[in-house]
């Protein structure tokens, strides 16, 4: 039997997929490709190219293979650019989930793993996030990925489906060189492409109530999201009863000027930041409290800021040549 990988083609999905394989359970990737790559699959790995909104797709996969779970990447990922696109963010994300959902209760496939976000905590009031921090997303995307979360929730009660959703903080780095990032809106590889082209990244605001100055984010490691996704699998297939969400996050929190700084370490591209000014809603300091992540998934950080700057670069550079 295999787990089914709905974007699996994307630069979380990929990793998930590998974390899989190394666990030793097979996998299924359906992915349309739109902004993740089959060059990051292994090529022994079954693949349906075709959008999570396409049923007949879906339904034709599950009679060909079968499924005994899903991990659901697949979906309009960009917070800000869902502000411009919300028809398209709610299609792929909100419908898209729906026609999951109704073609895995047709096949009798029960377990689910849920790729959420934190983006639905929108701008929190406290320092540190928890599951029972009250969510107010503040953009299309967010309220997609809560409104997944109530379909999922809804769904089980109607009939027995069993799920966790996982909602990541700022996810970074790579597990390997063939893995990439390769986002037009994610932090990292915005770095590196203007030290590409000769451009000096920059800090919107150095006046926040933090220790430089800068705003504070929770990074984690891509490979540690990914072994989460494996645990929570495991954890269903052995029929462990988990919560209907958890945070995977640092529990202590990076600055963006932190982040520049290893920047030029891992590179030895020296800059200064150009700092402009601060961005409306950006908070000061969100940090996730990762406690029932660790209690029920083993979740923990295993990687320092240091690695994953230096491991997202690698797999960058590898990508770009």
């Amino acid at each position: 039997m295999s787990w089914l990988v709905t974007g699996g083609a994307g630069y979380i999905g990929a990793h998930v997929v590998r974390a899989f394989r190394e666990a030793g359970i097979d996998v299924v990737v359906l992915d349309n490709v739109s902004s993740g790559h089959r060059s990051f699959v292994p090529s022994e790995v079954p693949f349906v190219t075709a959008s999570i909104t396409d049923s007949a797709a879906l339904t034709s996969l599950f009679s060909d293979y079968t499924i005994d779970g899903v991990v659901h990447l697949a979906g309009y990922k960009y917070a800000g650019e869902s502000v411009k696109f919300p028809l398209v963010t709610y299609e792929q994300n909100v419908t898209g989930t729906a026609v999951l959902l109704t073609a895995m209760a047709e096949a009798g496939v029960s377990r689910l793993v849920f790729s959420s976000s934190a983006a639905v905590y929108g701008t929190p009031t406290v320092d540190i996030v928890t599951e029972s921090t009250p969510t107010d997303p503040q953009s299309p995307y967010g309220e997609s990925k809560l409104i997944g979360e109530w379909l999922i929730r809804d769904q089980a009660v109607a009939t027995g489906l069993t799920h966790t959703s996982l909602r990541y903080f700022n996810v970074v780095g790579s597990g390997t060189d063939d893995i990439a990032d390769t986002s037009p809106h994610n932090l990292f590889p915005l770095i590196f492409r203007a030290l590409a082209e000769g451009r000096t990244p920059a800090i919107f605001g150095d006046d926040y109530p933090t220790e430089d100055g800068t705003c504070v984010r929770d990074y984690v490691h891509v490979s540690d999201v990914a072994a989460a996704h494996v645990s929570a699998a495991q954890a269903l297939m052995a029929g462990d009863a988990l919560q209907p969400v958890y945070n995977l996050g640092s529990g202590a929190g990076t600055s963006v000027g932190q982040i520049m700084s290893a920047v030029t370490a891992s590179t030895g591209i020296p800059f200064t930041p150009e700092i402009k000014p601060r961005r409306a809603g950006d908070p000061s300091r969100i940090v996730a409290d990762g406690t029932l992540a660790a209690r029920d998934l083993g979740w923990k950080q295993r990687h320092t800021v240091e690695s994953m700057v230096q491991s997202a670069w690698s797999a960058h550079q590898a990508h770009v040549k």
